[in-house]
């Protein structure tokens, strides 16, 4: 995934990130908001994190909550930069199809073109799923050792985790559509099938888990 230097979208505030996302313009779309969402789980399996090394009578696991906090702020760092990377992987594609397309030379460089921006903009959605997912190992700790005063927080945190990937996986699916079958298409299709089971099902357990703690 390349490192875009755009920050158009997470430099804006919630408000007009909203407002952005609801105008005519079809991007934002729900690729980068999949990835904003999982921004938001993560963030709260991060906050809870960091309340946790600070509860009175727990010192002596404060090295044990801050690694889990840095390793949820270095998932948030990348969610972010993947929900610009959604949206500059969609105007890719829109510049693929503005390319001219008279000569047969033209014609040519525009299908590779398309074909270049359309593959990109499935590994970026891809890229949403295989880090949003890993934001349950961190959110399953929280659960099981984290202040229970938080537990809620750290369920919507798996949930927002949980609609991350199925979001990111929707536009996988439309993204590929037209994609020639072959090894990588359904190389693609299998991992992200793959990811989609596994994140409903730890999804599951850290609800679970939240449940049995705050009923």
């Amino acid at each position: 995934i390349r490192e875009t230097s755009s920050s158009k979208l997470v430099g804006m505030d919630l408000k007009a990130f909203a407002h952005e996302t609801a105008s005519e313009s079809p991007a934002p779309g729900g690729g980068s908001i999949s990835a904003y969402v999982g921004t938001l789980g993560v963030a709260l399996g991060t906050m809870v994190a960091n309340l946790s090394s600070h509860k009175r009578g727990w010192d002596d696991r404060w090295d044990f909550f801050s690694q889990w906090a840095d390793n949820g702020q270095q998932i948030l760092s990348k969610l972010l930069r993947l929900v610009d990377e959604d949206t500059a992987a969609f105007e890719r594609i829109m510049a693929a199809i503005r390319l001219p397309k008279g000569s047969p030379e033209e014609k040519a460089a525009r299908q590779q073109a398309m074909k270049e921006a359309t593959e990109y903009a499935i590994e970026v959605p891809l890229e949403v799923m295989r880090t949003a997912y890993s934001m349950f190992d961190l959110l399953d700790a929280m659960a099981k050792d984290g202040n229970p005063n938080s537990a809620s927080d750290t369920g919507v945190g798996a949930l927002c985790a949980r609609t991350a990937i199925q979001g990111a996986g929707m536009n996988v699916r439309i993204n590929i559509q037209d994609v020639a079958d072959g090894p990588w298409k359904n190389g693609v299709l299998m991992e992200m099938r793959q990811l989609e089971e596994d994140a409903e099902r730890r999804c599951k357990v850290i609800v679970d888990q939240v449940e049995s703690l705050i009923a």
